[in-house]
């Protein structure tokens, strides 16, 4: 066994990591969980689908009934992190936008 593979991180299993991942989404209180996506406000603002090895996210550049869609596309759980983060500064600004 060489060094390298000892501090690998743990192979990412996009099936097991997308109820943890929908769990962190619905604590964003202003997001309603919809099958395998999420609304704001009855507005479609994120999809998801698991694959075997990522999550493929659709996140909508601003909330509409027919949105504009950005696809990332998550390999890790480092990218789960950020994808998160992406999703409360949307959030944050879309509110701000409505005030």
């Amino acid at each position: 066994m060489s060094e390298d593979s000892f501090f690998a991180p743990p192979a990412f299993k996009p099936v097991e990591a997308l109820p943890q991942f929908k769990r962190s989404l619905r604590e964003l209180r202003p997001l309603a969980e919809r099958g395998d996506a999420f609304e704001l406000q009855g507005k479609r603002v994120l999809e998801l689908r698991a694959d075997d090895s990522t999550i493929n996210v659709r996140l909508a550049k601003r909330p509409a009934v027919s949105p504009e869609f950005e696809t990332l596309v998550i390999r890790n759980s480092a990218d789960v992190r950020k994808c998160i983060d992406e999703v409360k500064k949307r959030l944050a600004r879309w509110t701000e936008e409505q005030t």
